[in-house]
């Protein structure tokens, strides 16, 4: 490894002090104390590593990202958006693939922050942006909060059922959230069997989203799935690995649920390699997946910078499980304000102990925990990032040094406090949804498309040492 990928690993990493010259083969890995293993550790040796591996060099680095996997995140960039829209404009008509471009709230802040604006002025000035990408007239911009809310919904009901088989399967709690790919990532290829029987088995919203988008709009388009071309606008670098995963593409009709991701910052980037003027864009509002009948006001969901499935399972398991209402959340923070919980008390009885858990900093120290068996809560939500998916690294990087801006972050949680919250709960197009396009809540159909399963997985055998260079975590 060279001493500049050396140099980058270094600033990316949140707790890394030693770092790697090499990754252990499978056969090494084997050879190593499964606690070592798990917790990201490798020790010194002269036949094997001459550092230590700590946890926060496992993710997303050129050590991680196999061949393939390299190859297909190389197709996730600004060149490659350029190439498919040209080709668009080339071939002949029926060829066109139809264009949806689905944004995460999560980067909304971020447009608001870089242009001045509020967040639904910010909002509808990209949108412009992204429909004159190319001079046709079926392209759609939708926001990501409908699929978020079938995947806190469907987190929910996982919760409450695991909660009452937890005296018969050791393995049912506590349960981790699965909304963030860089946790998941970690937790299948480092972690293994410790972790994964414990994660929700809802997918992401991005993941949710895609499927919504694929299967549900190309229906109501009367598209084949391959005739449209789905980019994702996340927060996050890792939502390119996610997209990729073998689970969400569909070899029959050769298309995946997202086609592309884009972080907000490659987004922000392309607008001023276009020089585009803010000024000479329209005020275009969202499109909507279930049309005029769709909700045109921004929302989010509670928590902080991320979709609170913490805050919204505690108050569903709460209701459902003791028929208490919560109306607001305290949080306590323990080591830092990225490492929190919330209880709930009745009678001075402990009957609910959530925590949420941000940052490679507090998951290790939650692992150690959870090796020892003092892990006192039944879920934990999970993310990678620090501060959660506002402070994403596509979007929260300063201008030099990659390091993240933090002046920036605060002015992007405070644009995302500033969104009115809607429960998912009251949201009348789910509940038409699950209907008119799953089947029912406890469907076949939903189970399909609105969970996965994270087992471990061994990391490939064949290894790149050049992550795409468009790629800078």
């Amino acid at each position: 490894m060279s001493e500049e990928n050396i140099r980058r690993r270094r600033e990316k990493c949140e707790n890394c002090t030693k770092q790697c010259n090499k990754k252990p083969s499978d056969e090494d890995r084997s050879s190593l104390p499964e606690e070592d293993v798990a917790n990201g550790k490798v020790p010194a040796s002269s036949h094997l590593l001459k550092q230590q591996v700590l946890l926060s060099a496992c993710l997303s680095c050129e050590g991680c990202v196999s061949e393939e996997e390299s190859l297909k995140i190389s197709q996730q960039n600004l060149d490659e958006v350029a190439r498919v829209l040209g080709l668009n404009k080339k071939c002949d008509v029926s060829k066109h693939q139809v264009l949806v471009v689905s944004v995460c709230p999560q980067s909304l802040p971020f447009f608001a922050v870089k242009y001045g604006l509020d967040i639904p002025e910010a909002t509808h000035k990209p949108c412009s942006f992204l429909k004159d990408m190319r001079e046709r007239e079926r392209e759609y911009v939708f926001d990501t909060t409908l699929a978020a809310g079938f995947s806190i919904l469907e987190s929910q009901r996982d919760f409450v059922q695991r909660y009452s088989r937890r005296h018969h399967d050791s393995q049912a709690l506590p349960m981790f959230t699965s909304s963030c790919p860089g946790w998941i990532r970690y937790a299948e290829r480092v972690l293994g069997s410790l972790v994964t029987p414990h994660i929700c088995t809802a997918r992401s919203p991005q993941q949710i989203m895609g499927c919504l988008v694929k299967d549900y709009f190309t229906k109501q388009q009367k598209l084949s799935p391959d005739k449209l071309y789905h980019i994702m606008v996340a927060p996050c670098f890792d939502k390119k690995l996610e997209a990729v995963r073998e689970e969400f593409y569909n070899s029959l009709l050769e298309s995946r649920d997202v086609d592309c991701v884009l972080t907000s910052g490659e987004v922000f980037h392309m607008m001023e390699q276009m020089k585009v003027s803010l000024a000479d864009l329209d005020s275009v509002p969202l499109d909507h997946v279930l049309g005029e009948a769709g909700d045109p006001a921004l929302v989010r969901h509670q928590g902080r910078g991320s979709e609170g499935f913490l805050e919204h399972i505690f108050k569903y398991a709460a209701s459902e499980l003791f028929s208490l209402d919560v109306e607001e959340i305290t949080y306590k923070t323990l080591r830092n304000r990225d490492f929190q919980e919330v209880c709930l008390e009745r009678d001075g009885e402990v009957l609910l102990q959530f925590a949420s858990v941000y940052g490679f900093r507090n998951i290790q120290t939650l692992v150690h925990r959870m090796r020892k068996g003092h892990v006192p809560y039944q879920l934990v939500e999970v993310l990678s990032c620090p501060g959660g998916c506002v402070s994403g690294r596509g979007q929260a990087q300063g201008e030099t040094g990659g390091r993240v801006d933090k002046a920036l972050v605060q002015q992007m949680e405070e644009a995302y406090s500033s969104l009115p919250v809607r429960l998912p709960d009251t949201n009348p197009g789910l509940h038409f949804l699950y209907q008119d396009w799953l089947e029912g809540q406890e469907s076949t159909h939903a189970n399909t498309l609105l969970h996965t399963q994270y087992t471990q997985q061994s990391p490939s055998q064949t290894l790149t040492h050049t992550k795409p260079p468009h790629i800078q975590w």
